[in-house]
């Protein structure tokens, strides 16, 4: 599922004035530094991951989550799933249609560095909204600090002090938090989130283990082939 023309407008219209902007990385590409780059899905898939903005890869090919860190998660959902080493680029592109995919500011940044809160704020209705009204799942595994606190932006201050407290448990990445989420246009709906590391390479800390991480989260979850959709659909 893509966007709407009119979200596509709108979010053009957030991002021409968006001055860090990595222009260099999508001339390269031959992308127009306009287009937001979001993965989504069928909105009956039942997990959704959410994480930070786009990289150089995701630039180049167009698509969320598919440079070094998003090949790490693509790579353990298909081997978690298929039981077999991922093969190739294609087949992590192919596994990645059994999930919901969305991110906190779709445009890549300069230096990749996560863009500051006065960045995310005025995106998070839009992102929101995506969230809300193009997938019906409650399942999200969030990827790092940046896309787990996300769901307390624009947020009452008793949702944001709740997610703060909890990113300072030790077992957040095995506990799962409950919290509501609500849009500009008073839709609201309560999600699962299910946080982990960022999967990148400069997580030292966690990147060793972030594989296992994921496969308790998507064990915990009944990830399996053929349990993958909401039911009924």
């Amino acid at each position: 599922m893509s966007i709407s023309e009119s979200q596509k407008r709108r979010f053009r219209d957030l991002a021409v004035d968006l001055e860090a902007i990595d222009r260099p990385a999508y001339e390269a590409a031959g992308r127009d530094p306009l287009a937001p780059i979001i993965g989504l899905g069928d909105p009956a898939n039942r997990i959704g991951i959410f994480g930070r903005d786009p990289g150089r890869e995701e630039v180049r090919h167009g698509m969320p989550f598919i440079g070094s860190g998003g090949q790490k998660v693509r790579a353990t959902l298909y081997e978690y799933l298929h039981g077999t080493r991922m093969p190739g680029f294609e087949a992590s592109v192919e596994v990645g249609r059994q999930f919901f995919w969305a991110n906190t500011v779709p445009y890549k940044p300069e230096g990749n560095k996560a863009w500051p809160m006065r960045v995310k704020r005025p995106f998070q209705p839009l992102m929101a909204e995506l969230l809300l009204t193009r997938w019906r799942g409650r399942d999200l595994i969030t990827l790092g600090r940046e896309a787990f606190l996300w769901f307390g932006i624009n947020q009452p201050k008793d949702v944001r002090d709740a997610l703060a407290a909890f990113w300072e448990r030790e077992d957040r990445f095995d506990a799962i938090h409950e919290t509501p989420l609500t849009d500009a246009g008073g839709r609201s709906r309560r999600l699962r989130l299910h946080p982990l590391p960022h999967p990148s390479p400069l997580n030292a800390t966690w990147y060793k283990h972030f594989p296992a991480l994921l496969r308790a989260r998507l064990s915990a979850l009944e990830a399996r082939p053929g349990n993958l959709r909401l039911t009924g659909s």
